[in-house]
């Protein structure tokens, strides 16, 4: 990735994050990046294609993250990765400067299926539904896409009000219904009666 290139990125990230996709213009991002316009639609034919990279490299951080918790947990239980994944959720909320996922703020501005930015948003979330359906498999969760629906629900409640109020008891909620997913899984083991 060239110099100019990462500076029209970041600078892109974080206008976007902190005020909206809409509400800024390509000439705010070229001023605050320090290029010039041709700098610009060289490496980003189109706002739209700005758009797309700027979530793409949203994705590509979480999966870090979750490659991060993974590693983090090694030697741990499956239940545990599913736990260390859902702290960095929660850690995320508390951080300076939250403002709300990244793709339910996209997709709240591009509501349109068709629309490039929200398809990178559909498949951000698709491979995370998958992720966590995979982890609570390893976990031994017989209905483990099931449990992975609530653990994204979840996950999207916490994101919208961790956001609106104080984060602290939203991310202290989400934690315990994660673990309520989890001991649900373990209850049923141990022949107790499934009635998700």
């Amino acid at each position: 990735m060239s110099e100019a290139r990462a500076r029209l990125l970041a600078s892109a990230s974080r206008l976007f994050y902190t005020e909206g996709l809409h509400s800024v213009g390509i000439d705010r991002v070229i001023a605050d990046a320090g290029v010039t316009r041709a700098t610009l639609y060289r490496h980003f034919p189109s706002k739209d294609d700005l758009l797309v990279a700027y979530l793409t490299e949203a994705d590509k951080a979480i999966r870090a993250q979750v490659a991060a918790a993974r590693t983090a947990s090694d030697g741990g239980s499956p239940g545990d990765v599913v736990l260390a994944v859902a702290t960095t959720i929660a850690d995320g909320i508390r951080s300076p400067g939250f403002r709300g996922c990244a793709f339910l703020n996209a997709a709240a501005e591009y509501p349109d299926p068709a629309h490039p930015v929200h398809r990178a948003v559909l498949a951000h979330r698709q491979w995370f539904l998958d992720t966590v359906t995979e982890l609570l498999a390893a976990a031994g969760e017989t209905a483990s896409e099931r449990a992975a629906r609530h653990f994204v629900m979840l996950r999207d409640g916490a994101m919208a009000a961790g956001c609106l109020t104080d984060p602290d008891p939203v991310c202290a909620t989400f934690l315990r219904g994660v673990e309520s997913i989890l001991r649900y899984r373990d209850a049923v083991a141990a022949g107790g009666r499934r009635r998700r």
